[in-house]
C-alpha cells in the first residue's frame, strides 16, 4: 500500500485559476488579465463568462500566453435545446473538456423530486457531451449539504441525520460525472469535504481550493481550517484529479495580488 501510495502522489497536478476570482480585472482588459494569471505563474484557467469574446480568440489568447482550458463554468440554459450544440462547439474550440454547472434555479432544488429531476437532465447531458470528448459536472455552493428532511440547525454534529442533495447528486449520477467540490462553500454550508472526497473516489476531476476559517472572515488559502495536507493526499491518491483551481472571492486584497498570494501559500504548503 506504502508503494501504492508514493507512487500515485508522484502525479503531478496543475494549477489552474477560477477567473471569478478576478472579474473586475477580466472586464477592464481581458487580454492584460490572462497574461497578468500566466506571469503569476497559473498553468490554466476555469472561464466563468467570456466577455464577449469569440471561442477562437480565447483560445489564441491562451495558446499565446502557454495556458490551458482547466473548465468553464456553464450556466445550464445554454446546455439544452438549440444552445447546447454552441455549446459544444464554444467549449471545443477552448480545448476544455470539463463543463461545469455552477448554480441552479430553486426550481431545480426544493425538494427530492427537483433534484431527482435534476439529476436526470445531468445524466441525458453527461450522454449528449460524452461522444465529443467532454464532461459534465456539478459546482457545490452550501445548500447541497443541508439536510432535506430534518428542522435542525445545520451544522457537521447532525450532517448525517438527513438526506443530503450532494449524495443525491453523486449516488444517482455515473463516475465520470464531475464532483468540483469547493471547499470553502462545502465548509460554509455544514459539511466536511474531506468526508465527500473520500466517499465519492475518483470523481474529483477538478476542485476549488478556497478557504475557510471560523475565525478571520479575510484568511487566504493557507490561513484558515482548511486541512490542506488532507486535501492534496485525497486528491493525489484516489480523488482522480487533474485540476487544482485557486478561487479567491474575499476582495481582501485586489484581485491579481489576492490570487498570486493564494498561489505562493499553495506552493509553500506543497514544498
Amino acid at each position: 500500500m506504502l508503494g501504492w501510495t508514493t507512487c500515485a502522489r508522484a502525479k503531478r497536478i496543475p494549477v489552474a485559476v477560477q477567473l471569478y476570482s478576478v472579474r473586475t480585472e477580466c472586464e477592464k482588459d481581458f487580454p492584460a488579465t490572462i497574461k497578468a494569471v500566466a506571469d503569476i505563474g497559473f498553468e490554466g484557467v476555469e472561464f466563468a463568462g467570456y466577455f464577449n469574446f469569440q471561442a477562437s480568440d480565447l483560445r489564441r489568447l491562451l495558446d499565446d500566453n502557454g495556458l490551458k482550458c482547466a473548465g468553464t463554468h456553464t450556466q445550464l440554459n445554454t446546455l439544452v435545446g438549440d444552445e447546447l450544440p454552441k455549446t459544444l462547439e464554444y467549449n471545443h474550440t477552448l480545448g476544455n473538456k470539463n463543463i461545469i454547472v455552477p448554480w441552479l434555479a430553486e426550481n431545480m432544488r426544493d425538494s427530492k423530486d427537483a433534484w431527482l429531476r435534476t439529476v436526470d437532465l445531468f445524466n441525458e447531458l453527461t450522454q449528449k457531451v460524452k461522444p465529443h470528448g467532454m464532461r459534465m459536472g456539478y459546482h457545490n455552493h452550501t445548500f447541497e449539504f443541508q439536510p432535506m428532511d430534518d428542522g435542525e440547525p445545520r451544522g457537521i454534529a447532525n450532517i448525517q441525520r438527513g438526506e443530503l442533495p450532494w449524495d443525491i447528486i453523486f449516488s444517482n449520477t455515473p463516475r465520470d460525472f464531475i464532483m468540483q467540490i469547493d471547499t470553502c462553500n462545502a465548509m460554509m454550508g455544514g459539511a466536511d469535504p474531506l468526508l465527500f472526497l473520500k466517499k465519492y473516489p475518483g470523481r474529483t476531476i477538478s476542485i476549488h481550493l478556497k478557504e475557510f476559517s471560523a475565525t478571520n472572515k479575510n484568511a487566504i488559502l493557507g490561513e484558515g481550517d482548511v486541512d490542506w495536507q488532507q486535501v492534496f493526499e485525497i486528491c493525489e491518491t484516489t480523488g482522480g484529479t487533474e485540476w487544482y483551481i485557486i478561487e479567491e472571492e474575499k476582495d481582501v486584497y485586489p484581485p491579481l495580488q489576492g490570487v498570486e498570494m493564494c498561489l505562493k501559500n499553495f506552493k509553500k504548503l506543497k514544498a
